[in-house]
């Protein structure tokens, strides 16, 4: 697996592939017993991992420490002096809406603001790599919002980023690049786009106006139904199959309002790869 310079890359597979291994493997708390890891085209030492920001999936913090000196700890643990140290706490506290918590213990915040002081924990020495463990659990619509604008900024600013998640709607939002793993194994990897139109399957999604979609039967023995209610048909077809004889099926059993054939999302692809992975 190779993670370009400064982009952003998703970092996808089942509970039990291998994904939160890699993650700590690469900041040395697993070892590894064959293979290599890399960073610009050399061995990783524990100088080179303080240039690394790391938000484990589990929270690694103190729950009875002030969230300000938490910050301020964690910059000097990554080699930071105290003046700069103090700087970057106070400007992520503020990037992250959280100067009114400076003061307050990290137990007295909520999940969703304790995942935000984690974030800025791995971000607060200015890291040259960034790998986020299922960074969004926990947090509110408007605070995933503002993760997905903070990463976007970073990579800007060339910081190369690694994303592990189980939020594959919000993994394509914000990943260009994805690799999904099952068993320890790299099953698929590549720009979404292309994974997506690679895959041989197509999804058709038909309103239809007036008809009964329960009635809908496949005339062809590689079309698959996949759901059927409230006047919407959905089908799993080839992807070399013609849009229009899909189009005049489905419309026999009723006008059409809406058609859209398309290539899988990214969590179908997911799960045709895994279970590839895992056949």
């Amino acid at each position: 697996m190779v993670v370009p310079t400064g982009q952003i890359v998703g970092f996808l597979g089942p509970n039990g592939s291998g994904k939160t291994t890699t993650m700590r493997s690469i900041m040395g708390l697993v070892a590894i017993d064959r293979g290599f890891i890399t960073w610009r085209g050399e061995p990783i030492t524990d100088h080179i991992r303080h240039t690394f920001g790391y938000m484990p999936a589990e929270r690694g913090m103190y729950p009875k420490m002030r969230v300000r000196e938490q910050l301020v700890y964690f910059a000097r643990l990554a080699g930071s002096d105290r003046d700069r140290a103090d700087a970057a706490a106070d400007r992520w506290l503020e990037r992250m809406g959280l100067t009114d918590r400076a003061n307050d213990e990290l137990q007295a915040l909520s999940s969703g603001n304790q995942q935000r002081v984690q974030l800025a924990i791995a971000l607060v020495h200015d890291p040259e790599l960034l790998i986020l463990d299922e960074p969004f659990s926990g947090l509110d619509p408007v605070a995933v919002e503002m993760m997905k604008a903070l990463l976007v900024e970073e990579v800007e600013r060339g910081v190369t980023v690694l994303l592990s998640s189980h939020q594959l709607d919000l993994v394509s939002d914000v990943c260009p690049d994805v690799v999904i793993v099952s068993q320890g194994r790299i099953v698929l990897e590549g720009a979404v786009h292309d994974i997506r139109n690679r895959s041989p399957k197509r999804y058709v999604t038909a309103t239809v106006g007036a008809g009964d979609v329960a009635a809908f039967e496949t005339p062809v023995p590689s079309w698959d139904v996949v759901t059927r209610a409230d006047g919407v048909l959905r089908l799993s077809v080839p992807s070399s199959c013609e849009v229009r004889e899909v189009f005049d099926a489905v419309s026999a059993i009723g006008p059409i309002v809406e058609f859209a054939f398309a290539a899988p999302e990214l969590s179908e692809v997911f799960i045709e790869s895994v279970g590839q992975g895992e056949s």
